[in-house]
């Protein structure tokens, strides 16, 4: 009996095999980044059939990077347990995301608002859509759930002034005009969210790691059962740079071909920075909805506002880097329109993440809050 045990524990402990969907875009990404160098059609979509090709196996092969990437940083936070396991997702998004941004705002036709757009399409979809997807979906299955208001409440006390030093801030200052930094300001404004943010990695994942803990401690018995080995957990990390290889080299061609494909729609600008915001966290918004139907609100709370905290926290300095480094021109004041729903948006927020229980009301309230925010990129 006790052979046959040992036998069927060492089975329990086979390493699943990696997915094709999670191995295979990286490479073909590689190959598709070599071959556009080779043909120099990496510029983007110049109106000549080749490049429409191009335009039209961009978004597959960005998007099965985009995944893996997911996929593999999943993988390697499941190895290395919560709250370090939502933080290495949200480096991941971060450095996609930075790359995206970056390409455009140094590429021969700079677009100086796509930071201020994106950033702001982050907290929408995350604030808003994400968060009332989870709580209305989880609410349905389960009528009310919980979570740490704690931790809630540390993610909206980080959110809070780094929108308002990023976002709303640019808007009341006199040293550049418009909705822009002075150089010295922008230094400034870069280095008080950094520091703003690693504050709050020193409280996440040193001096109060039980505010973001995930609550139920059955699953946390199986996933200790079920960790990653450090052979799997390393391939993974080889497979995750090399998807964010992928995205990061990629950049600029997507840029510029979303940049034309809007011009000849006739879209708004502001439309470029919600694509940018939902190709970057429609991985991780997947996760996090499967939390919440899964009855772990608080994993889906940390996904969410982790990946929000790192959006600001990390991308506006490094964008500001680069800005005073290159004299790239960036504008990051909102207007009074979403001026106004930012506001509204950590109003309604504070309420829902207050008592620490939710119910669909919350949900359904975030969710017309975030169908606000498409309408209006749409008609301004």
């Amino acid at each position: 009996m006790t052979s046959v045990a040992a036998a069927a524990e060492r089975q329990s402990h086979v390493e699943p095999r990696t997915p094709v969907s999670a191995w295979a875009p990286p490479l073909v990404g590689l190959a598709f980044v070599a071959a556009l160098k080779v043909l120099g059609l990496d510029g983007g979509y110049d109106g000549s059939t080749l490049s429409l090709v191009v335009a039209v196996t961009l978004i597959p092969v960005l998007f099965g990077a985009v995944f893996a990437a997911v996929y593999h940083a999943e993988l390697i936070a499941h190895r290395t347990g919560e709250p370090f396991g939502t933080l290495v997702l949200a480096m991941s998004v971060t450095v996609m995301e930075v790359a995206l941004l970056a390409s455009a705002l140094l590429g021969d036709d700079p677009n100086p608002t796509l930071t201020r757009d994106t950033i702001l399409a982050v907290v929408m979809i995350v604030g808003n859509g994400l968060v009332g997807v989870c709580i209305l979906l989880g609410g349905l299955r389960h009528k009310e759930q919980s979570f740490r208001v704690t931790g809630a409440n540390a993610y909206l006390a980080v959110l809070i002034p780094l929108c308002a030093l990023s976002l709303v801030l640019p808007n009341h200052t006199v040293a550049a005009p418009g909705g822009a930094y002075s150089a010295s300001q922008l230094a400034f404004a870069g280095a008080a969210t950094f520091a703003i943010y690693l504050a709050f990695l020193y409280t996440q994942t040193v001096r109060n790691r039980e505010y973001f803990a995930v609550v139920i401690k059955d699953d946390e018995v199986a996933d200790k059962a079920h960790k990653p080995s450090n052979r799997a957990t390393l391939i993974s990390f080889g497979f995750l740079v090399a998807a964010l290889l992928v995205v990061i080299l990629l950049s600029k061609t997507f840029t510029a071909t979303v940049d034309v494909g809007l011009r000849a729609a006739g879209a708004p600008a502001a439309v470029a920075g919600v694509i940018v915001a939902f190709l970057i966290l429609l991985p991780e918004f997947s996760a996090a909805v499967r939390a919440a139907r899964a009855d772990k609100l608080q994993k889906s709370v940390n996904l969410a506002l982790g990946s929000a905290c790192a959006t600001i926290g990390l991308t506006i300095p490094a964008i500001a880097a680069l800005s005073l480094l290159y004299g790239a021109p960036l504008e990051l004041g909102l207007d009074s329109k979403d001026t106004v729903l930012l506001l509204v948006t950590f109003a309604v927020a504070l309420l829902t993440f207050g008592t620490g229980r939710t119910n669909i009301l919350y949900g359904l309230i975030h969710l017309v809050l975030f169908a606000t925010f498409c309408f209006l990129v749409v008609q301004p």
